[in-house]
């Protein structure tokens, strides 16, 4: 496993960095919450909230199903686009969370590729509040974006900005492993 050729793994805040495009670990209204998805949401700007109630009303009337991924503009952040991904919430009742939370990953790649965004940043998505065991997070994380990469001939970018142990988990994991 290695076709990472341009990886960064930092301990900062998503929404502070410069780059094509920012992955935000939305909940299925698209319409904010906490954490991460709250943070991008306020300092975007009203704007995106409303390019997410129009996705909402004309693309995903129920909600944006856990693992797909849409793109929006970025608005007042520093990132040109936001791309929304409604992570698994863990349950350990073996109900597919791994090939969701991969699809996460792999659907936010293919938005980059289609609209040729070269750089993107990831934070650790279901590992909050949706209860992912961090330690398998990150190896579904790196094993799919391996995955990915290994499928499709495009050169990105690839940027965690993580919080907390998350940082040091992630780090440790891609200097053992990759």
């Amino acid at each position: 496993m290695n076709h990472f050729k341009n990886i960064t793994i930092q301990k900062v805040d998503i929404t502070t960095l410069e780059v094509d495009a920012i992955v935000n670990a939305a909940n299925s209204s698209l319409l904010g919450g906490g954490g991460v998805d709250g943070a991008i949401h306020r300092i975007a700007g009203s704007e995106l909230l409303e390019e997410c109630r129009s996705i909402r009303k004309n693309r995903y009337p129920e909600g944006l199903s856990t693992g797909k991924a849409v793109l929006t503009k970025g608005y007042n952040l520093l990132a040109k686009y936001v791309i929304h991904t409604v992570g698994p919430i863990w349950n350990d009742r073996n109900n597919k969370e791994h090939e969701l939370l991969a699809n996460c990953y792999e659907n936010c790649l293919n938005i980059c590729r289609d609209n040729e965004i070269k750089s993107v940043a990831f934070p650790a998505i279901s590992t909050g509040v949706y209860g992912y065991p961090k330690d398998q997070a990150v190896k579904i994380v790196f094993e799919s974006i391996d995955n990915w990469l290994s499928k499709n001939e495009y050169d990105i970018d690839i940027n965690f900005a993580l919080m907390n142990d998350n940082y040091e988990l992630y780090k440790e994991y891609f200097e053992e492993n990759l």
